[in-house]
């Protein structure tokens, strides 16, 4: 029945007619003014007050408000698909703002070129988020992003590695703080997705960011795997106390994973949603891993940041 209810959904948010998911102007996806309200201004730096630590920086393609919030709430809770690739085209214009500003050539500009594709990791949905609406909005609009980031001559791709590691409380309702204690260490990177993170730069990505807490763990979630991967192995030695360190220390690297199995890296997308496995991915060693570059949002909540256009 899910998977019914899954295909019915990509069938009806991909050919049958719709409301513009920002106004309601019928027999449009998203009309011209809302378009605008969500493309048509220049990305911008928005800085969380107060801000959590470790938060890279973030880029934002539009204010989270009137048009912008409906469209954000059609995609995610009423599947409103078809407009995956107008937010996907929004997260492209974040990510090349942040990548531009963090100074690193990944395709745009001169100078030298940093080794692989630029990685989108997206912060994950909840499992019984994603079995409610049928998909996971954030990896959904990465995938778009992605293949416009491609389109416009920068190599990209998605890279889905982060995954929850223990149940956390629903957010709405909770300030800075209380939501910044509720993800602390919420978060990991699936075994064998340190390996996978070594293709290139890193940039985070979501659909909205209210306080930043969400963001701040997931790159905590990174840091810390590329730490772990970085760090020297002990010794095989043959006697108990060698092995147990030897288990420890694995358990360190595959532990709160939740039996997930190895990441999926998304290297392409043929159509709305579409998702295509892994093919040819060249894995690549650990000591190229770089740290989080920046991270890119569709809308940024305007009550919760100050926001520098500069």
């Amino acid at each position: 029945m899910e998977s019914v209810r899954r295909w019915w959904q990509e069938l009806a948010g991909l050919v049958l007619p719709a409301d513009c998911g920002g106004c309601g102007s019928a027999r449009t996806v998203l009309c011209p003014q809302c378009r605008a309200a969500l493309s048509g201004a220049a990305p911008f730096r928005v800085r969380p007050a107060p801000e959590p630590p470790g938060l890279p920086a973030v880029h934002a393609a539009a204010r989270y408000a009137d048009e912008v919030r409906a469209a954000l709430l059609a995609h995610k809770e009423r599947g409103a698909l078809a407009l995956t690739r107008p937010l996907g085209a929004a997260l492209a214009g974040a990510v090349r703002a942040g990548v531009r500003e963090a100074g690193e050539g990944v395709g745009v500009g001169e100078g030298p070129q940093p080794p692989g594709s630029l990685l989108l990791v997206p912060v994950p949905s909840a499992r019984a988020a994603v079995r409610a609406r049928g998909h996971d909005p954030a990896r959904r609009i990465a995938l778009a992003a992605a293949g416009e980031l491609r389109r416009a001559g920068m190599p990209a791709r998605v890279a889905a590695v982060l995954r929850q590691r223990r149940p956390v409380a629903d957010q709405s309702g909770l300030d800075s703080r209380q939501r910044l204690a509720n993800l602390v260490g919420a978060l990991a990177v699936v075994p064998g997705g340190a390996r996978v993170l070594g293709g290139g730069p890193v940039v985070l990505v979501d659909d909205l960011v209210t306080t930043g807490a969400s963001l701040a763990e997931a790159a905590r979630a990174v840091r810390a795997s590329v730490s772990t991967a970085l760090s020297p192995m002990p010794s095989m030695s043959a006697d108990r106390e060698g092995r147990t360190r030897t288990e420890d220390r694995q358990g360190q690297m595959e532990g709160g994973m939740g039996g997930e199995g190895a990441a999926a890296v998304y290297v392409g997308v043929t159509r709305e949603g579409r998702q295509v496995k892994s093919s040819g991915v060249r894995e690549t060693g650990v000591g190229g891993v770089a740290d989080v570059l920046c991270a890119a949002v569709v809308a940024a909540s305007p009550g919760s940041f100050e926001i520098n256009r500069n």
